[in-house]
């Protein structure tokens, strides 16, 4: 049997995937994977997703040069979420979220309301040609 035959893949063939910083344990983002997303990124070491807006395999840090480097790629219990333990490369520190933060998690619940917690380490319009920021 194939390895990516014993994934509980959604109606689409689709997987949430999570990118932890090695170093620091940070949870960076959360993106999709296919199949194809997922055997590239084994085969290649870095990380590979599935664009749902684009529908077509997007290849990390393709247009901000922000690479995720992939040193493991685990599997949860219920075998419907993998997680991949990356170094982000391209900028010092690593830069996984396109609104220019180190983490996608930039926002924390206080009782009221949600609060932007983490800097904008590069403006994204420097970043990205077409940018739809959020």
């Amino acid at each position: 049997m194939n390895w990516l035959d014993t994934l509980k893949w959604d109606a689409q063939g689709l997987i949430p995937a999570i990118a932890q910083e090695q170093g620091s344990g940070d949870v960076l983002m959360m993106a999709w994977m296919n199949r194809e997303a997922l055997q590239k990124t084994a085969e290649l070491g870095r990380a590979v997703y599935f664009s749902r807006s684009r529908h077509k395999l997007w290849f990390k840090g393709e247009e901000s040069g922000h690479v995720q480097t992939v040193h493991e790629i685990r599997l949860d219990c219920d075998s419907d979420v993998i997680l991949l333990k990356v170094t982000q490369t391209g900028h010092t520190p690593g830069l996984a979220c396109h609104t220019g933060r180190h983490s996608c998690f930039y926002r924390v619940y206080d009782n009221v309301a949600w609060k932007v917690v983490d800097p904008v380490l590069k403006d994204p319009h420097t970043i990205y040609t077409n940018l739809d920021a959020s």
